[in-house]
């Protein structure tokens, strides 16, 4: 019996130095801060930003893509062509004329937006290269606007938002969101959006422009 009592007071001894030692890790856990749910650790859910991958960018919107200070390439001027009377420019097919009494700055955009008219519409195309196989909402505006002299670097579709002047142009008329850009010159619509179906890419449009949701630009002088 006196046996068998020492065994029962060392057994109860064990137990609780067990016990201690298990609710001293517990406690040493739990003043842990990378263990804490609340501090990212152990336990606990990612609770930072959500980082979405963008789906393909539709014809009609853009995601911004990092604008460079020399794309390569130097495009080939293209020629002013034929000109039709008055102030405003005329669709021939899906070639835009430009109105003879428009400046010459006017003619060289309307003669560039000409050169990639049937080019098919490409994320980011127009950005690393002035002469590209396609080109994005944003790539086909700067191309333009280089021709006629009036942009030296391409621009994303948000920087045309601070472009210029505010306010409808005489000539050029810019329209430009986070999304998407496009422009009015001499009357007609150079747009990567409401191309008819099966195409995509940068036209010539008579429809009149869609203005709600964008900023209103124009280029100095015009």
């Amino acid at each position: 019996m006196e046996r068998s009592g020492a065994l029962s007071r060392k057994t109860r001894a064990i137990a609780w130095s067990f016990a201690l030692a298990c609710f001293a890790a517990v406690a040493l856990l739990a003043l842990t801060p990378g263990a804490r749910a609340d501090s990212g650790g152990i336990s606990s859910s990612y609770s930072g930003e959500t980082v979405e991958t963008p789906s393909i960018p539709a014809s009609t919107a853009e995601t911004e893509v990092p604008g460079v200070s020399e794309p390569s390439g130097v495009p080939t001027p293209s020629p002013l062509g034929p000109t039709v009377p008055g102030a405003l420019a005329t669709m021939r097919g899906t070639r835009a004329l430009a109105p003879a009494s428009a400046p010459t700055a006017v003619k060289q955009v309307i003669a560039a937006a000409n050169r990639i008219r049937t080019t098919p519409y490409i994320w980011g195309g127009g950005h690393l290269a002035w002469v590209d196989k396609g080109y994005d909402c944003s790539g086909s505006v700067s191309y333009a606007l280089h021709g006629g002299k009036l942009l030296e670097a391409p621009l994303v579709s948000g920087s045309f938002m601070t472009w210029g002047e505010a306010g409808p142009g005489q000539w050029i008329t810019i329209y430009a969101n986070k999304a998407h850009v496009y422009m009015v010159v001499a009357g007609l619509r150079f747009d990567t959006g409401g191309d008819i179906a099966g195409e995509t890419g940068p036209r010539w449009h008579a429809e009149p422009p869609y203005p709600k949701g964008f900023i209103v630009r124009h280029p100095v002088g015009y």
